[in-house]
């Protein structure tokens, strides 16, 4: 006999009574219930924030639908460091114009104001908050860390495109200024350097 099936034996004889026993197994079931839907709690909720666009959730994709409209929206970019982030932060271009099915690159600059080696992971979203299921990045810095040494700056792209299904949405008809913001965080690195490294000279240079 294994010690939990000796454990069980052990508790359902301490509880008289088939009624009794009843309530304790439904009770022993619930904690385990809610124990398992804890652990999947964030991914699922990640996931139900992708398909929905909730809370400005922006999409990924490999590719662009390879049509374009004569629908145009602008896209507003924003950016922010988290107070603990020595860095400065910001987009290199404000805004741009573009159609519905076409892609776009953009860039944002960081730079290292510490004396020290600092990660630093980038959270987005896009506003309106409806809009999200309708952004698509096909390529972000923030899928990975990004590592600046003291004094050195780096031009992170991004590549996107605003999905055509957007049109069939009616509650997106009054939309024409998207805002994509990100804002960045400082990660503590681990040993052993399995984090992102964006400090090749190509990707950095010295800030004066």
């Amino acid at each position: 006999m294994s010690w939990q099936s000796s454990a069980w034996g052990v508790v359902d004889s301490m509880v008289p009574g088939n009624r009794n026993r009843r309530v304790l197994w439904c009770c022993v079931g619930l904690v385990a219930g809610m124990t398992a839907l804890s652990f999947a709690a964030v991914p699922l909720y990640d996931l139900f924030c992708r398909v929905t666009g909730y809370g400005g959730t922006t999409q990924q994709a490999a590719e662009t639908p390879g049509e374009t409209f004569d629908r145009v929206v602008r896209i507003r970019f924003d950016a922010s460091v988290n107070s603990s982030l020595q860095w400065e932060f910001q987009p290199v271009q404000r805004e741009l114009s573009m159609r519905l099915g076409e892609s776009a690159v953009a860039f944002y600059r960081a730079r290292n104001l510490a004396k020290m080696p600092i990660v630093g992971a980038a959270a987005f979203n896009v506003t309106p908050l409806k809009v999200g299921k309708y952004f698509n990045k096909i390529e972000c810095f923030c899928f990975t860390e990004q590592k600046l040494e003291p004094g050195k700056s780096v031009d992170m792209p991004v590549t996107f495109f605003v999905d055509p299904e957007m049109m069939k949405d009616p509650n997106l008809d009054d939309v024409k200024l998207i805002t994509l913001s990100y804002t960045f965080f400082e990660v503590e690195e681990e040993t052993g350097g399995t984090m992102a490294d964006a400090t090749e000279p190509e990707n950095q240079r010295a800030v004066n």
